[in-house]
Formats: structure tokens, sequence, C-alpha cells
């Protein structure tokens, strides 16, 4: 009996893991978010593992105080949630360029600033290779970060050609 139940559970998780997954080995795209400003970001993911892939993406940040430019980089986890849906969280960094707008106050200059960053998010990618994505980044200032907010909430809808 207990032989049996082995086997059963064996082929049970077998069966789980051979869920095929739905990622792409790339994706090519645009992010439009905002948070600490708004502006597009251009957009690149390339899968390094089964359920692993790398994010790239270089953007322009601005609001009626500043304009950035800045890239970031990402290491993400993917789940596979139901049909073509995913879900996925990462980890990484960024550096960017910022210029200020509020010179006047002392607080406030341009410069370069480095950040850490989260990501969480949740994807639908169609039947043709595309691929539509909304995800939440929080963004944490290291170096500089009297330049650019030491905190930066950014939320961010993506669409991506996968290939």
């Amino acid at each position: 009996m207990k032989k049996i139940f082995i086997l059963s559970l064996g082929i049970l998780l077998l069966g789980m893991g051979a869920k095929a997954q739905n990622i792409s080995e790339n994706a090519l795209g645009l992010r439009i978010g905002g948070g600490e400003g708004f502006g597009p970001e251009i957009t690149y993911q390339r899968l390094l593992f089964d359920n692993n892939r790398l994010e790239i993406d270089l953007g322009l940040r601005n609001n009626s105080d500043f304009d950035a430019v800045k890239l970031v980089g990402l290491y993400q986890w993917v789940w596979h949630l139901d049909g073509n849906f995913n879900w996925y969280a990462g980890v990484g960094g960024g550096i960017g360029s910022i210029s200020d707008s509020r010179k006047k106050d002392h607080r406030h200059d341009d410069g370069v600033f480095v950040n850490v960053a989260g990501d969480i998010g949740i994807e639908y990618n169609f039947d043709i290779p595309l691929q539509l994505a909304l995800d939440f980044r929080p963004e944490i200032a290291l170096v500089n970060y009297d330049v650019y907010n030491s905190f930066g909430p950014d939320f961010a809808l993506s669409i991506r050609y996968r290939f």
C-alpha cells in the first residue's frame, strides 16, 4: 500500500511539473508607467532557465519637477497561473541621470543616481506573439537619494512582441 501511495504521488508531481509554461525566449516592447514621474521605457526580456528570465528597461521619466533617464535590470521568477496567464516577481537595480528644475531649493540638484528595485506583476500571452503585462516596481535610491527620491513606487503597463 505504501509503494502504491508513493508511486501515485510521484506520478502526480511529475504531471504538475510537466505543465507547459508560456514563457518566450525573447520579448521586446514598451513599458509605460508612472510613480516618480510618467514616461515610456523600451523593455527587453530574455529567458535564462525554465522559469527565470532577465528584464532590461531603458526609459525616460518626467514630471513638472524633473526629467530623468534610467536603465534598470531585473532577475525574474515566472509562475504559470491559468491558461495564458503568468505571474512573476523579481529583484534588481538600476542607474540613471536626473535634471531637476527645482535648483532654487538647495535640497534638489542634477546628478546620477543608483537604486535597487523589486518587481511583481501579471502577464497575459496571447495566441499570437503578443504579451500584455501589468506590474508594480518599488525602487529605493542607494546613491544620491537626495537627487532622486529615496523611495519610488512605479506602476506600469507593458506590451511586448514575443519571439
